[in-house]
């Protein structure tokens, strides 16, 4: 038998995908079962964007494109950054990438390895500390408290950093809280880092048009001290209900772009034609859809955090932005994958247990109301049952 190398021993993976399949075959086998375990949205691509990636094929669009991306692509995104954040991003440090996901991987390869350490949100995207690890690095969980609103703390991150960090990753909006970091706390932590400036900071900022009650998102593009060790993440998945289209982009700061660029010759080669011109129309089409996709989230959420505070021995305070309600659910007495798993196979209801994204969402659940409100309605209506009639493990 062929032995892999040790590193893949250290790889870990996302749970969503687990929790996807498991309630795939349950409802082949005939069950009911409600999806609030996947962080999709629900919401067709818009025509337009279909409309566009059809006709490049049929324009012929059909080979290899540059690793980095079509020019008119990165400047789409580079003018879509100018106009909602105000600032300047030249098409040369833009990157175009098949998903959010390939950024964190270069971003964290780059920066990875033994005897460094990398600090990242937990509660977070798992495969944040999956790659950390993977490059041998020491993952260090930056704690993501409820009794702050689930934003970062400035001074706790800060206070994590020491003469081997070499990254950090932030993330807001942030999966999997809702979570939304104000802008005061962003401008403490970047003048902080000014103390730090061998630390580059890889900012994940995928749900960043998803925000509610009035919230801003503030882009650490918007902050020109950190710009030169700066790398931005985002994409088409969440804005654009683009998930299986697999389209993302990032900026770079020169000394890194030609790595990142290396590593798409070595890897992936480009992302396919047809999709990029679709992410052209996205960006440069009308924007009234994602407004109303937005605002249907919003209606959702109301819904959800209602719905949550009424069930016995949950609370969950309201989140700020993306797709994803996390509630408290110690009052219950269960573990929280043990209670996820029990709700899938007994009430037909699929969340996520806290645990699956870090240490410190033990006594959590994720449910994402990326789904309509009828069936998040009858996921609450079955909770509420299941935790009326079943006491703890």
């Amino acid at each position: 038998m062929p032995h892999l190398v040790p590193a893949f021993s250290r790889i870990g993976e996302e749970n969503a995908f687990a929790v996807l399949a498991r309630a795939t075959e349950l409802s082949a086998q005939g069950r009911d079962i409600v999806n609030l375990g996947i962080g999709q949205p629900d919401f067709p691509t818009p025509p337009h964007i279909v409309e566009a990636a059809v006709k490049a094929l049929k324009d012929g669009h059909h080979g290899y494109t540059p690793a980095t991306g079509i020019l008119p692509l990165r400047e789409a995104v580079a003018a879509d950054l100018h106009r909602r954040f105000q600032v300047e991003v030249s098409p040369e440090s833009v990157m175009i990438v098949p998903g959010g996901k390939v950024t964190m991987f270069m971003a964290i390869l780059m920066f990875g390895e033994p005897g460094i350490e990398i600090l990242y949100p937990d509660p977070g995207f798992p495969i944040y500390r999956s790659m950390i690890e993977f490059t041998g690095a020491t993952p260090v969980p930056v704690p993501i408290r409820e009794a702050n609103g689930f934003a970062f703390s400035a001074e706790e991150t800060l206070s994590l950093i020491t003469p081997r960090t070499r990254l950090l990753i932030l993330n807001s909006p942030a999966n999997p809280t809702g979570g939304v970091t104000p802008k005061a706390e962003i401008d403490r932590l970047v003048a902080g880092l000014a103390r730090h400036p061998e630390v580059a900071v890889l900012s994940d900022e995928i749900y960043g048009t998803m925000t509610y009650d009035g919230e801003t998102h503030v882009s650490l593009l918007q902050y020109p001290e950190i710009r030169d060790r700066l790398v931005f993440l985002d994409g088409a998945s969440k804005t654009y209900a683009m998930t299986g289209w697999r389209l993302g982009w990032s900026v770079w700061p020169k000394p890194l772009y030609d790595a990142a660029r290396k590593l798409a010759v070595n890897s992936y080669s480009c992302v396919n034609a047809a999709t990029q011109w679709a992410g052209i129309a996205a960006l440069e089409g009308p924007q009234d859809c994602v407004a109303q996709m937005v605002a249907e989230f919003d209606r959702r959420r109301k819904v959800v955090v209602e719905g949550l505070n009424a069930l016995p021995g949950i609370s969950c305070i309201t989140p700020k932005g993306a797709f994803y309600a996390f509630p408290n659910i110690v009052g219950t007495g269960w573990k929280a994958k043990a209670l996820a798993a029990a709700l899938l196979e007994e009430a037909g209801v699929a969340t996520i247990g806290g645990p699956d994204f870090g240490v410190y969402g033990e006594g959590y659940l994720r449910l994402s109301y990326a789904n309509s409100t009828e069936n998040i309605r009858r996921a609450l209506d079955r909770m509420r049952e299941f935790l009326t009639k079943r006491r703890a493990a």
